[in-house]
């Protein structure tokens, strides 16, 4: 005769027979999407507990498949919002993540994202205080970053200058963020580490013939590559590059065609960076070129070391298929190895088009997405940046 115990006992006994090694379970999660991850979250705790983990982080960074997907932010003129979305490459509806109120209209707002983090910068006003944020689109996560101790002497806005600029040291696997005071004659640097989540300064020379006006008005977009910040300097277009692992400066040339005369005389030049396949890209997109050619040169730093650069040439089938935005036929960023993002059209109150290039086959193609927001018009509303951006687990502290 079978007891309540022995009945008991032989429910145990089935249940650890049918029970999966963690390690099996470990391997199976983390070759899944990142939302199905999040999902089994809640499926119990010692699930909760798996992939909370920051070695089960690191696993499915490396085992899962790469799932990328857009990042963009769009202002709305009429209130000052400024709202956060992300969707899929294919178009269709976004997600809302997060919105700022009484922002101010940047001329030159910047959005960086590296291996599955984002970082991008917000004014109190035109020349009011900047904050630097770190955001994970895809776990709907974010950081503000803590004021840095800067030691220099305060100054009017107009006498300073600062910025955030956003790197990977892959040395280390660590996001850092950058930061640059400029006043007057005098710079000071602070890096942010992730590892322990604070400032330190660093006293690093900065190369001769490296004055203030040639990098600080317009031209603080920055493309981290190889472990390295590139910023670009004007009058004439060089390149300055920061090495994260050294954390030394240095700089280097373009080619003579993509810093033609009539680009680098200007003060704020129609040349941009763009990272294309890995790359340091280089954009020339002067609308009065552009438009006389229905063509746009791409200059790709494509060996790195040896400084050799190879030109790709966008060509427009007419003048109306050159993608203008709020910046002109301006390429965003790449979604695949072979897709070049440029500027996005506003259809309606609430629906975007995303012109894509296709290297390959040479073509352009079309994704529109719908926004989670109807804005007042379609005049009020001002996409400021679009980014394709690969989904992690990655976590941040609140």
């Amino acid at each position: 005769m079978e007891t309540l115990e022995d009945e008991q006992s032989t429910i145990t006994d089935d249940r650890s027979k049918n029970s999966f090694p963690e390690e099996l379970i470990e391997d199976i999660l983390s070759r899944l999407p990142v939302k199905s991850i999040l999902r089994f979250k809640s499926v119990s705790k010692p699930w909760l507990s798996l992939i909370s983990a920051p070695s089960f982080h690191n696993l499915h960074s490396t085992v899962a498949p790469r799932t990328t997907a857009f990042f963009f932010t769009a202002r709305d003129l009429s209130t000052g919002t400024r709202y956060f979305f992300s969707g899929a490459n294919d178009g269709g509806s976004v997600a809302n993540l997060m919105k700022l109120d009484n922002t101010v209209l940047e001329a030159h707002y910047h959005a960086e994202h590296l291996n599955g983090l984002v970082c991008f910068t917000s004014h109190t006003s035109r020349f009011g205080k900047i904050y630097a944020f770190l955001f994970n689109p895809s776990t709907h996560k974010f950081f503000k970053l803590p004021d840095p101790p800067v030691s220099l002497p305060n100054y009017t806005a107009e006498e300073k200058d600062t910025c955030y600029l956003f790197g990977f040291d892959e040395l280390t696997n660590e996001h850092k963020v950058l930061y640059i005071t400029v006043q007057l004659t005098t710079i000071e640097i602070m890096i942010f580490s992730f590892s322990n989540y604070s400032w330190r300064k660093i006293n690093v020379d900065v190369p001769v013939g490296v004055a203030v006006w040639r990098w600080w008005f317009g031209t603080k977009k920055s493309v981290c590559v190889n472990s390295t910040v590139h910023l670009l300097l004007r009058n004439p277009l060089q390149i300055l590059a920061f090495d994260l692992t050294t954390e030394t400066f240095s700089i280097f040339n373009m080619h003579p065609e993509a810093a033609p005369e009539t680009i680098s005389n200007t003060i704020c030049p129609f040349a941009q960076f763009v990272k294309i396949n890995g790359l340091l890209g280089v954009a020339c997109y002067d609308p009065s070129i552009v438009n006389r050619r229905n063509k746009m040169d791409i200059w790709m730093l494509q060996d790195y070391q040896n400084r050799v650069w190879v030109r790709e040439t966008i060509s427009f089938a007419s003048k109306s298929q050159i993608p203008y935005g709020a910046r002109g036929p301006y390429p965003f960023d790449s979604i695949t190895m072979d897709e070049i993002i440029f500027s996005p059209r506003v259809l309606s109150e609430n629906l975007i088009s995303v012109p894509i290039y296709n290297l390959k086959n040479r073509c352009f193609k079309s994704t529109e997405l719908t926004l989670g927001h109807r804005f007042l018009s379609p005049k009020s509303v001002r996409v400021e940046e679009i980014k394709c951006y690969v989904e992690s687990l990655i976590p941040l502290q609140n």
